[in-house]
């Protein structure tokens, strides 16, 4: 540890408790009397630990008991570890969408952080949105945090067969779906894909969210991949509860860390991982919380010189987190990145990246590939625009089907959910594999909330000839675990009158993936003229959070954050009086 830039009286708890006033002896009076002594707290940093466990998220199954290990490590470092509960968001059970209450997370967060009297916070998320909002609300609050990921959890298994979460699902649907899964063997899968607690163990947006925040700093080296379900895990927790009260005395607050350049590190080894779309939209939001300008052209620059080199599914056919974690993990990745990363990046540690990642060594070639022998030339995302994006939109190229990166093909538009689901599974619908399949409506405020409907389902048609893969095209998003030619994030949406709302049946859509491009092929003077006729959508929300949600959304190219809470919006609230 360096030398301690803090001294007791310094101390931000020592705002409620230090003062000999009325006010102050209420504080300790309530202190103690949950049972705490003075000497348990007085003159320590008081460090807030917020758990997002809750018994309808098994990705966090396990953090009633982590949160324990957490605690015993600030105890043993001399810190006062307090538990406050935030806001569960469970990928698998919440709806319409758990990007829908991102933000709210966040405000939860900021305001839990700001608003008691703690020093330092040590943050336990990791199913796909709480990474992000946990990690905006810490930034905004300004005081020390370390990151805790949940870890990914362990191999599927179903006859012998090793399963991936969310990508071995989608294709095992489609056999389901072309008859070739009886109720029985479906069952067994259901039950065998996903055997422990923690997050999906393909490299879905679970996984590539925890190793962003390793990549810019906020977690131990090497916590993001360790296995929910190892020992190795609980070791960490108790390292993270000593680290952060460390990081109180020296002032490390998340401004030191979360730099620019450690934010397109975090881009350069999400490229190299194969990650999930929805890096995108959360790395946008993260950095401008952190008042780091990072766009959408931040993330193609690197797409064009960042290999993808983690062989993990759903860009890769055989492994998963687990071997990712025995071949090195992270930092045995990012060691082989070290030309393309700025190593001067400060971290959670104290230390730079580059001190973190020394000796860190690959233990698998094939699980982590050499830059020569890459699983795929360019990195694992590619933004394209066009006329119909005109503010851009992102494919996964390192995960689809190479015919599709040149195509054109007519137009097949369903205005909302419902309609496609009915529409895909009628086997008299006219429609190839050529076409391209467009959902509208599903954006940040159409969808509301802009769910993970971008991988729309192959036509039941199709699936009986033997097509997988097929062009679409929506500004919802997709899940990390999915795959294939899916176009998502148009911006701006349908719903607030982006081009994709003129769309018609049996337009021309030509996609270019190698020029970055996507093109309407249609006049300009006809969508002039279909944008006179367009009529906007009614309100999806008339009161509540929905309403508020709506209002102030921002469009994906600039990270969905709510404009208000934004660092370009306004100064920050100063601290609370306590008077």
């Amino acid at each position: 540890m360096t030398a301690p830039k803090k001294t007791p009286e310094a101390l931000r708890s020592a705002r409620w408790f230090a003062p000999d006033d009325l006010r102050s002896f209420g504080h300790r009076s309530r202190i103690m009397q949950m049972g705490y002594a003075p000497e348990e707290w007085m003159g320590k940093p008081v460090i807030a630990i917020l758990n997002t466990w809750s018994d309808l998220n098994p990705c966090h199954g396990h953090f009633r008991q982590r949160v324990e290990d957490v605690k015993r490590g600030v105890l043993q470092a001399g810190g006062f570890p307090v538990e406050l509960p935030a806001i569960s968001l469970s990928e698998s059970a919440v709806k319409p969408t758990t990007m829908l209450y991102r933000n709210l997370l966040a405000i939860e967060a900021e305001e839990l952080i700001r608003s008691h009297p703690v020093d330092g916070v040590v943050l336990m998320g990791g199913c796909d949105k709480t990474t992000p909002g946990l990690l905006m609300g810490a930034t905004s609050a300004g005081v020390p945090a370390i990151y805790v990921p949940a870890g990914p959890m362990l191999r599927g298994n179903w006859k012998g067969k090793v399963l991936g979460s969310g990508s071995d699902a989608w294709k095992l649907w489609d056999e389901r779906r072309a008859g070739k899964l009886s109720d029985a063997e479906w069952t067994g899968i259901e039950g065998g894909i996903a055997r422990s607690h923690g997050t999906c163990m393909t490299m879905g947006t679970a996984s590539t969210m925890t190793a962003i925040a390793e990549a810019i700093g906020m977690t131990l080296p090497g916590a993001s991949s360790i296995p929910a379900a190892d020992a190795n895990h609980i070791r960490m927790c108790s390292e993270a509860g000593r680290r952060i009260v460390g990081m109180v005395w020296e002032d490390l607050v998340p401004a030191r860390i979360q730099t620019r350049a450690a934010f397109l590190n975090a881009i350069v080894v999400a490229m190299a991982m194969g990650c999930s779309t929805n890096a995108i939209i959360h790395v946008i939001a993260m950095a401008r919380r952190a008042g780091c300008e990072i766009g959408l052209d931040d993330f193609d620059a690197a797409s064009r010189r960042v290999p993808v080199i983690a062989n993990i599914r759903p860009s890769g056919d055989t492994y998963l987190m687990e071997d990712f974690f025995y071949a090195g993990g992270l930092p045995a990745l990012m060691s082989r990145l070290r030309g393309l990363l700025d190593l001067e990046t400060l971290t959670v540690t104290g230390r730079t990246l580059g001190e973190n990642i020394a000796g860190a060594e690959v233990c698998n070639d094939d699980v982590i590939r050499p830059l020569e022998q890459a699983l795929y030339e360019e990195g694992a995302l590619a933004v394209l625009k066009g006329n119909i994006a005109p503010d851009g939109c992102v494919i996964k190229p390192s995960a689809c089907e190479r015919r599709f990166f040149r195509h054109t093909g007519p137009a097949l538009v369903f205005d909302d959910y419902p309609s496609m689901k009915a529409a895909i599974d009628d086997e008299d619908l006219d429609v190839s594999a050529d076409h391209v399949l467009i959902l509208r409506n599903a954006g940040p405020q159409g969808g509301p909330g802009m769910p993970e409907w971008g991988m729309l389902p192959i036509p039941k048609k199709l699936v009986k000839q033997g097509v997988r893969d097929m062009l679409r095209m929506s500004d919802a998003r997709m899940s990390g675990t999915s795959y294939g030619a899916c176009i998502l994030h148009v911006a701006p949406e349908s719903y607030i009158g982006g081009p994709l709302a003129l769309v018609r049946t049996g337009d021309h859509i030509t996609v270019d993936i190698g020029r970055r491009s996507i093109h309407l092929e249609v006049s300009d003077e006809e969508l002039a003229r279909r944008r006179a006729q367009w009529t906007p959508p009614p309100p999806r929300f008339e009161r509540g959070y929905g309403w508020m949600f709506s209002r102030h959304i921002r469009q994906a190219n600039d990270g969905c954050d709510f404009d208000f809470l934004q660092t370009d919006f306004g100064a920050p609230v100063g601290e609370p009086s306590i008077y």
